[in-house]
């Protein structure tokens, strides 16, 4: 279905055409200039001015007047001097710059374009952004959650990021303007600009925070594959340089064709593991405490074991729920669109994906090394070591690009403010080119730091995932959909539209109040799991060379190691 945005003429004309015999023509001029015009006046709500039609017919507001351009216009927001200056909107002799039609004319003879991703390219994104290591968590999901209402949670949850996926695409098409995450956050709380700030400090912790995960990660496979053959801070700088390197495309165009062979391996990666699992004799296991047979048969869990506590609960849960999460980038890919009309085929095709993969991969590695022989990542669980070097070898690509991804996102929030309406946006320069490498540099510095500094890191991150996610995944869709309705139909948008008004608005009040739930819920349990830890000596000092690795404990060891045991018995 298209999306007319075009002066009254032209939409009257789309009205006209598409109600005498039915065919759709816009579709095929959609972001091409003379299609998205501006926003025509039109009979909507006071101060709602700034409409745009639906499939010729349906009418859809702005919830405001725009108070930044698109990545092609010459302002950008945040540039402003004064706080009256940040709280002034656009002349409306500019709103017409924010179209995609216009954003397209802008940049059409720039060296380095942005409006150039088709959806499949947007779809390689996605894949890759949600086809990660994160899968090789759900069977631990699986083991405290039960087998059965695990994977009916992620459904569940694929069911309600998929949903509030749409609300963000729906609100990037009523504000073609918007760059990331942040312009939309500053829009959804009344053009605030503390608003942009809140979301902004999020914005680019959450994605450093994941680039330093993704340093340790990639340490933990050199370990793996080395037996500990070097420093692990050495190994986190290593996978730091190269992941800064890999970072230095400007476009997410260009970025796709490395997100397509991330996710293809990542895929193989995840298959092997789960093949492997089943043709080996048994899971293998990290220490004699934990290696087959020392905690007896597998045992495998439909519901939750009981006396299964609300922290460990919520954290399987939670570790679920954030593997999904991830339209803090929405905004940012919407932005780089050719066709962002086409962003549901995309996101379509990856969520049916994620659910086949996520509960096929997760369920069946469970059901191969059940609750007692379980560890996260699922490679550990492996009990033949050339199986879990094998299997884990393939997920490299995704190790290395999804650090990537979120820097590049990052970087584009700093880039695309300093060098708003300058050539330095749209042409080869060599300041462009130095301030694109030194902000990307200054980005993994800083993840390389707190990932090493930091001993509880591991639990930080699940932390910062309560706080940040709580707002990029739930909180703010809801707020944005309540908006939209509003600016449609009114204040009490609900009774206009019957039966589907009330339905629409109770889901989005629950999705609201459940991401505020999460907020709490997901701080507490993770403070207490780094409580726990704590108390358990389960954390090393900062910058330390103590090895990450995967290990598979070995018969000859585990016999040794009763050998010696009953050796120093004998002698007492």
């Amino acid at each position: 279905m298209a999306l007319g945005l075009g002066s009254k003429k032209n939409d009257d004309n789309v009205a006209s055409s598409n109600g005498s015999n039915g065919n759709h023509d816009d579709e095929k001029n959609f972001g091409q200039e003379g299609y998205y015009n501006g926003f025509q006046d039109g009979h909507t709500e006071p101060g709602n001015q700034y409409g745009l039609k639906f499939g010729g017919s349906t009418k859809m507001n702005r919830i405001d007047k725009p108070v930044t351009k698109s990545i092609s216009g010459s302002i950008a927001f945040g540039r402003r001097a004064s706080v009256d200056q940040t709280e002034a909107q656009i002349p409306d002799s500019d709103e017409a710059d924010i179209t995609i039609g216009k954003q397209m004319e802008l940049e059409a003879g720039n060296a380095i374009q942005y409006r150039t991703c088709s959806w499949k390219k947007t779809a390689a994104l996605l894949f890759s952004e949600y086809i990660c290591l994160a899968i090789m968590s759900f069977p631990y999901s699986y083991s405290i959650l039960g087998l059965v209402p695990g994977i009916i949670l992620t459904v569940v949850q694929a069911g309600f990021v998929l949903y509030t996926s749409l609300i963000v695409w729906e609100f990037c098409l009523r504000h073609p303007e918007v760059k990331d995450v942040c312009d939309v956050g500053q829009m959804l709380l009344w053009n605030k600009r503390w608003a942009w700030w809140f979301t902004g400090v999020m914005f680019i912790l959450n994605n450093t925070f994941i680039q330093g995960f993704h340093c340790l990660v990639g340490a933990k496979y050199l370990n793996t594959m080395t037996n500990g053959g070097l420093c692990t801070i050495g190994f986190s700088a290593i996978m730091a340089v190269i992941s800064w390197v890999c970072s230095m495309p400007r476009t997410f165009s260009a970025l796709a064709k490395i997100a397509t062979i991330s996710a293809f391996f990542t895929f193989m990666s995840v298959l092997l593991a789960a093949i492997f699992a089943g043709i080996e004799a048994h899971p293998g296991g990290a220490s004699a405490d934990t290696a087959w047979p020392s905690k007896g048969p597998i045992e495998i869990l439909v519901i939750p074991l009981a006396g299964t506590t609300f922290v460990d609960g919520m954290n399987a849960f939670l570790n679920i729920s954030y593997t999904f999460i991830g339209q803090i980038t929405l905004p940012s890919f919407i932005a780089e669109m050719k066709e962002p009309k086409d962003f549901p085929k995309a996101l379509w095709a990856v969520t049916i994906a994620e659910i086949i993969v996520f509960s096929l991969i997760g369920g069946v590695i469970y059901g191969f090394t059940g609750t007692n022989y379980n560890t996260a990542p699922a490679f550990g669980s492996l009990g033949n070591e050339t199986y879990l070097k094998v299997s884990f070898s393939f997920m490299i690509p995704t190790l290395i690009f999804l650090g990537v991804l979120y820097a590049s996102v990052s970087a584009r929030f700093v880039f695309f403010r300093l060098f708003a309406g300058t050539k330095h946006m749209g042409s080869h320069t060599v300041v462009g080119w130095a301030s694109w490498a030194g902000i990307l540099a200054i980005l993994w510095i800083f993840a390389f730091i707190i990932a090493e500094v930091i001993p509880f890191f591991a639990y930080l991150l699940s932390l910062m995932s309560a706080l940040f996610d709580s707002f990029f995944g739930w909180i703010y869709w809801g707020i944005a959909y309540i908006r939209m309705r509003r600016a449609d139909h009114g204040v009490q948008f609900w009774k206009v539209r019957g039966i589907r008004g009330y339905l629409g608005f109770a889901l989005n009040i629950f999705i609201i109040l459940f991401g505020f739930f999460n907020l709490v819920a997901g701080t507490y349990a993770s403070v207490d799991a780094i409580a726990v830890a704590y108390q358990n000596g389960g954390f090393g000092g900062p910058f330390g060379c103590e090895s990450n690795g995967l290990y598979i404990w070995r018969a000859a060891d585990a016999t040794a190691a009763v050998a010696a045991a009953a050796a120093s018995a004998t002698a007492a």
